[in-house]
């Protein structure tokens, strides 16, 4: 493999705009329900050193596990320590090292197939957007990709130092996310459909084998080995490796009966050519696509020279299609799932694009055409500057997802400030009652106080916290519990937290309630001149 210096220039400055464009403002974006799940889960091994696969929620655990590594480079012990930047920090990272591992095809895809590879992973705007995510996705893609990078580079060497990166990579995509088996799938078919495709002639005599059993045996037991140590928590919950396993059950089940994220087999596709809400911009990541399609056909007639290897142009053509086509026909589809053939699309698009450029009759054609390419290219990135600073939590943006809005941080600021008149501060006691639970994020948001019991409907039973954040659809039976069944003794007059009713996501409505005593106190030091009606 052979870069020249120019390219590893060009490398260093596109790398740099991938940094460059993801990293500001990681903490301005309220966090998504999932990411503050997968916050929640990531605390209990921060703190209490122990992590359990759960094979119904959360998927794997390599994310915890790196995050760990960024909470302790900022020394925090405890979730109350850890901030947004620490979390987003890890797919960061893993968004960069996504465009960086494109060197490694170089002798494969050629230097200016690479580089439009990597200018184009850099500034798309869904990798931007999910890789700023505290989820799964970016990690996987990363992960999935080294599979197909280390699988090449030990074709093209056979050296065992690749096989073993190869199961590596393999391991860590299989204990990331359980979707990691849609792109497993799809390498196996691509490189059939490849070998089926292009049939090497048969040569007479000996020659060195095209697989060596030890590598392969290698590969496999380094993938084996990453899993259980992370399944089972570096060999502390033996149950996961098979839990990792059992996990395969509830989400086939998932993929076809959850109603709530069931969408047509073009949601994906029509998102990518073509999204406009209301008076929001238009958003079209068009360019990719239409490049890909172009350089499906570039691979499909492309023969191999110094600059290219025609078995991996037409893998990345095959495991493009197939990938896109199962995560199509598959009913179950979140907006940041589309990543792994989006990845593959990218790849395929830069293809298509050399291609073109190598067809262009003249100097002057060429130039012409790098230009579409170029301001293609800053079209991209203005759309992933909208997307991620401002519409990052806008419903106007394709890419938000059932996001949290901004109410939560007036929701976080006034636990906080009542906070600061009770006497107990952060053991002040809250209650949290929403039906199905759907209460999320705000576990992160009230991560600092340890007294909080959350519910998903009104308990009798459970002595009445003087702050009370609750859906209005069980305002009538915490009123009834407040006025009528709390003892005598034990009953406070209270009046609205919040001004108005707010949302934690569009048409989830939240309201709250707090002793007037306490808001007398706090509107004392405040000078608030928030409605004190006492609650119906």
């Amino acid at each position: 493999m052979r870069c020249p210096a120019k390219c590893w220039v060009v490398f260093v400055l596109v790398a740099a705009a991938a940094l460059a464009i993801r990293l500001p403002r990681l903490t301005a974006r309220p966090m998504h329900g999932d990411e503050a799940v997968n916050a929640v889960k990531f605390g209990q091994l921060l703190e209490e050193g122990f992590y359990r696969y759960d094979p119904h929620e959360y998927h794997g655990p390599t994310l915890n596990y790196f995050t760990l590594i960024a909470a302790w480079l900022g020394s925090a012990e405890k979730l109350a320590q850890v901030g947004e930047f620490t979390l987003r920090i890890v797919p960061v990272f893993f968004g960069v090292l996504l465009v960086l591992m494109l060197l490694l095809l170089v002798d494969g895809l050629g230097k200016w197939t690479v580089i439009f590879a990597a200018a184009l992973t850099a500034v798309s705007p869904a990798m931007v957007f999910y890789s700023r995510y505290y989820i799964h996705e970016t990690l996987l893609v990363c992960f999935t990709f080294g599979v197909i990078v280390s699988g090449y580079r030990y074709a093209q060497t056979k050296c065992l130092t690749w096989a073993i990166l190869t199961g590596l990579f393999t391991g860590l995509a299989y204990t990331t996310k359980e979707t990691c088996i849609i792109a497993f799938a799809s390498m196996v078919l691509a490189v059939l459909l490849t070998l089926i495709v292009f049939r090497r002639p048969r040569h007479n005599g000996g020659g060195e084998p095209a697989v060596n059993i030890r590598h392969i045996i290698a590969a496999a037991a380094t993938a084996i080995i990453i899993s259980v140590l992370f399944y089972s928590s570096f060999f502390t919950n033996s149950s996961g490796v098979l839990d990792s396993v059992r996990a395969y059950g509830t989400y086939l089940n998932r993929a076809t009966q959850d109603p709530l994220h069931i969408h047509p087999w073009y949601y994906y596709l029509k998102m990518l050519i073509y999204s406009r809400y209301g008076a929001g911009p238009v958003w079209s990541e068009g360019l990719i696509i239409v490049l890909a399609g172009t350089g499906f056909v570039v691979a499909m007639k492309a023969k191999s020279s110094q600059n290219n290897n025609v078995r991996l142009l037409r893998f990345f053509a095959f495991y493009t299609l197939v990938s896109t086509v199962i995560y199509s026909a598959i009913g179950y589809k979140t907006p940041w799932s589309m990543l792994t053939f989006l990845h593959g699309m990218i790849v395929l698009a830069a293809i298509g694009a050399t291609g073109l450029i190598q067809l262009c009759p003249n100097l002057l054609s060429r130039r012409v055409l790098g230009l579409i390419f170029i301001f293609g290219l800053f079209h991209l990135t203005w759309q992933a500057y909208q997307a991620n600073y401002t519409f990052s939590s806008d419903q106007r943006n394709p890419y938000v997802y059932a996001h949290t809005t901004n109410d939560i941080f007036q929701i976080a600021e006034r636990v906080e400030q009542i906070a600061q008149v009770h006497p107990d501060r952060y053991s002040m006691h809250i209650e949290v009652i929403c039906p199905n639970n759907d209460y999320w994020p705000l576990p992160w948001y009230l991560r600092r106080f340890n007294r909080v019991g959350w519910y998903s409907k009104v308990d009798d039973s459970a002595p009445i916290a003087p702050l009370i954040i609750a859906s209005p659809a069980v305002e009538a039976a915490l009123g009834r519990k407040i006025y009528e069944v709390a003892p005598q003794g034990e009953r406070n007059l209270y009046v609205p937290l919040f001004d108005t009713c707010l949302e934690l996501r569009p048409t989830v409505e939240i309201t709250g309630f707090v002793t007037k005593d306490l808001r007398d106190k706090f509107q004392a030091i405040n000078d608030d001149s928030t409605d004190q009606r006492p609650i119906p």
